[in-house]
């Protein structure tokens, strides 16, 4: 993350994210596939390192070896051949609004005070003395004499699919492919995060 001024002197938070360039792999149609979907192809991966059928695909397409392939619904943006490059400027421009998909930080196992928000039990007075972080009674006794599922305890925490939405574009940069967006995106330095394009109504 980073932070620039706008146009009104404010200093915003935003996350520089390399946005391309992506190559086009692959091509679906509803008479072959039953839908439209272009597939999009990111960043450099060694050879050793993917599969022969994966290798194959993307020779097809005229390219290496990519870390990240994913598919887009209805991409109706621009016409598209297999094995051209969509760049960043293409898509986005200052002022858009997008989502961003991907997996947060993992936290590992952490109680409830993290994990769900919770205060705790109480002070530390009146003979309290390790109640501060304590999640505090889950269930009655002896109705209905079990807890029920989905009751917010300690455990795992992070580690999975979030999308964060309504960020707004800052500012676009083509020559380095990179893209700022106002707020924070799930995920640690150099993660991977898909980018949905919010249509405009």
């Amino acid at each position: 993350m980073t932070s620039v001024y706008d146009s009104k002197g404010r200093n915003v938070p935003c996350t520089v994210i390399e946005a391309g360039p992506c190559v086009v792999t692959q091509i679906k149609d509803e008479d072959t596939d039953g839908y439209s979907a272009l597939q999009l192809a990111f960043g450099e991966a060694k050879q050793k390192n993917t599969t022969r059928p994966l290798i194959g695909h993307f020779k097809k397409a005229g390219t290496g070896p990519k870390r990240k392939v994913t598919e887009f619904r209805d991409f109706d943006a621009m016409p598209k051949n297999l094995g051209d490059i969509v760049k960043v400027e293409e898509l986005f421009v200052e002022g858009d609004i997008v989502h961003a998909v991907g997996t947060s930080k993992g936290k590992g196992f952490q109680g409830v005070v993290k994990r769900h928000g919770f205060r705790g039990v109480g002070m530390a007075t009146h003979g309290q003395h390790n109640r501060l972080r304590a999640p505090g009674s889950i269930g009655a006794s002896s109705f209905p004499s079990k807890v029920f599922k989905g009751i917010r305890m300690a455990g795992r925490d992070g580690g999975t699919r979030v999308k964060v939405k309504n960020l707004e574009v800052i500012k676009v940069l083509p020559e380095r492919n990179l893209i700022l967006v106002k707020g924070a995106v799930p995920g640690h330095k150099g993660a991977i995060v898909i980018l949905e394009k919010k249509p405009k109504s």
